[in-house]
């Protein structure tokens, strides 16, 4: 019987694994991969403490610093993805997809998400090429020049109003004729004067030889016209990793893990959730870490107080 089983191993679950160590908690730390979504980043500028570094590099330092701390506290079982968590008389039970059952009295999951992917010809060619979903990572590399942003909904566009700020241009296409985003956002955004907005448009195609040249769309189901720009930066959603507790905790309507943002506690006690499996506003690896952190010290006090 582990004090706590950690599943994920991006930014947030190694934030937690690190103090769960040092809070010498007997911890299971549950992960597939390293690093979370990051990790194909060519340069990031915004993990505080480091001015810029490779998603690699990032996802490299992350998985040293937990293993340079596990000691005998923590187990580290990679390459492993948890299917199943369940509740049980006092305690959890996770399943991996190896079959293997553990048995924990508290749980964090910090399973992370999946960007929505751009289906249009030429957009997996192009990733990390010019096109991107992470513009806190790689907005900057496009200062003075004409950018495109994918979406409707908040997320694109704050992405476009961070992109004004150092960006020649922007030109935001959105498939629906109505944006999804609150109207003050897009009110304030649509106001700057470089900045425009192109309506029920569907991108068929990026363009490019080494790297983005410009896109293609239609509008309104007319003919194919292409655009020229340096950037394309995707916002069409995120798909949390949740399915393997849709059955034991709530979720919102977007799957993700409700939580009290106070605590990071979920529906069910016992059990904390961070990072961008949950109904976060802001997903940045730096939020996430500090999520992570506040989760583990509620959940310490916690776990001291049960015994």
């Amino acid at each position: 019987m582990y004090d706590l089983i950690i599943i994920g191993g991006g930014p947030a679950g190694i934030a937690a694994g690190v103090y769960a160590s040092r809070k010498q908690l007997k911890t299971l730390f549950v992960t597939k991969e390293w690093g979370g979504q990051s990790t194909v980043s060519f340069e990031i500028q915004n993990w505080i403490g480091t001015p810029a570094i490779s998603g690699s590099d990032l996802a490299k330092n992350l998985e040293a610093h937990l293993r340079a701390y596990a000691g005998e506290f923590v187990e580290i079982k990679s390459n492993a993805l948890a299917t199943n968590l369940e509740k049980k008389d006092g305690y959890f039970t996770a399943t991996l997809s190896d079959g293997s059952t553990f048995d924990a009295q508290a749980v964090l999951v910090a399973s992370g998400s999946e960007r929505r992917r751009l289906e249009a010809q030429g957009a997996d060619e192009f990733e990390h090429k010019g096109l991107t979903y992470c513009a806190s990572c790689d907005g900057p590399l496009f200062a003075g020049q004409d950018v495109a942003v994918i979406g409707a909904g908040n997320a694109a566009f704050e992405t476009a109003a961070q992109l004004l700020a150092y960006a020649k241009s922007v030109t935001l296409f959105q498939r629906s004729a109505e944006a999804k985003a609150d109207p003050v956002t897009i009110e304030k955004v649509m106001a700057h004067p470089n900045m425009r907005r192109i309506v029920n448009a569907s991108i068929t195609r990026i363009n490019g030889e080494k790297f983005v040249s410009g896109l293609t769309y239609t509008e309104n189901g007319g003919p194919e016209q292409d655009l020229p720009v340096a950037g394309i930066f995707v916002e069409i959603g995120l798909i949390p990793n949740t399915g393997f507790v849709s059955n034991t905790l709530a979720l919102d309507q977007y799957g993700r893990i409700q939580i009290d943002p106070w605590t990071q506690r979920t529906s069910v006690e016992g059990i904390w959730a961070a990072g961008d499996c949950t109904n976060i506003h802001y997903h940045q690896n730096n939020i996430s870490a500090g999520d992570a952190v506040r989760a583990l010290e509620d959940l310490y006090v916690y776990l001291k107080t049960q015994k």
